[in-house]
């Protein structure tokens, strides 16, 4: 009589492990957690002479002012801290007639391209103009350039 109980249980049993077993197989591997991000370095703002590449928009006038767009990419390398630009206006003399001086607040990165627009009064006479940069510490080596390279 136990024979007739023992073998069919233990068949049973053997057959629920082994199919317990084989699902636990067949199931699809958890997705891996992605790696944690590598945490942003700080790296420091150049010191010294910074290098930009500019790309001088044509001057428009915009009702009561001359409005030019410069596109500045910093080629140093390090971010450049507090880039001022500051524009003159001159008329045939060779005298200072308007001007405009703007700063961009943030660092820019090596690579970085930022767009600065510098709007100043019309008068009578505006002839040529001339950019002068420079940032929190130090100068700028600015170069003319038709398009990034």
């Amino acid at each position: 009589m136990t024979r007739r109980v023992v073998v069919p249980a233990l068949a049973f049993a053997f057959s629920v492990f082994v199919c317990a077993a084989a699902y636990g197989q067949a199931q699809p591997a958890a997705p891996a957690a992605p790696a944690p991000a590598a945490q942003a370095k700080w790296i420091p703002p150049i010191k010294g002479v910074a290098t930009i590449e500019v790309i001088r928009g044509k001057p428009a006038r915009k009702g009561n002012e001359i409005v030019t767009i410069l596109k500045i990419k910093n080629t140093s390398k390090g971010p450049i801290a507090l880039l001022g630009v500051d524009e003159y206006w001159y008329n045939q003399k060779r005298e200072v007639v308007s001007g405009d001086s703007e700063k961009v607040k943030r660092l820019i990165n090596p690579g970085e391209i930022v767009e600065v627009t510098m709007s100043s009064p019309w008068k009578e006479g505006l002839y040529t103009n001339q950019y002068v940069f420079n940032h929190a510490n130090g100068k700028i080596d600015a170069k003319a350039v038709q398009k990034f390279q």
